[in-house]
């Protein structure tokens, strides 16, 4: 990645989301086949995760393994999550993470691509929460560029996808690009409660 990419705009989006779903939405279904709960466990541990990948720092979020469906919410979520958002954002404002090498989710990585990942990673879970809990998402344009430069070179093979995205979606001639990026990602843009 030639030019550093502010993830600003997209964790503040998240918290957007965050901060509009009801206790009521927590068990609602969302397109990835997780519960609302389940992706904001995920998205409380990944924005810790992709946080220390960019400090280069140690911690079982950046050296275990994910599994998404089994991240659990903390009570405080709501202040916790925004906090985690904010932080991430910060760390991958410095250049230095975007250089060198680094890990998160158990994998070794350079850092230009784990800043990718935690990218990609905002933009998809914020449309799989906005979809769960019915609210309005716009992703920032720039994310969505970075977001399906970096899908679009994850293989259509089963063994490359596996953990990271289902089979391809074939969207129309003519779909937006965040449905693009959507079904390049494995995610049905038509998908409704």
């Amino acid at each position: 990645m030639s030019d550093l990419i502010d993830l600003t705009p997209s964790t503040q989006a998240m918290t957007d989301l965050v901060s509009g779903t009801r206790d009521d939405q927590l068990d609602a279904s969302t397109p990835i086949g997780m519960t609302v709960a389940q992706v904001l466990g995920h998205v409380h541990d990944l924005a810790g995760a992709f946080r220390d990948a960019a400090t280069k720092g140690e911690s079982l979020a950046a050296s275990s393994p994910p599994d998404p469906a089994a991240s659990a919410l903390p009570d405080d979520w709501r202040e916790v999550i925004p906090l985690l958002l904010t932080e991430l954002a910060s760390a991958w404002q410095d250049p230095a993470a975007w250089e060198g090498m680094t890990r998160a989710g158990g994998l070794d990585m350079p850092g230009d691509v784990a800043g990718a990942v935690a990218l990609d990673e905002l933009v998809l879970h914020a449309w799989d929460l906005a979809k769960g809990t019915g609210q309005a998402f716009e992703p920032d344009p720039a994310a969505l560029d970075a977001a399906e430069g970096f899908c679009a070179q994850i293989p259509d093979e089963s063994e490359a996808r596996q953990g990271l995205f289902g089979p391809r979606v074939a969207v129309p001639q003519g779909s937006s690009q965040l449905d693009r990026v959507l079904g390049l990602a494995g995610r049905d843009p038509a998908w409704r409660v």
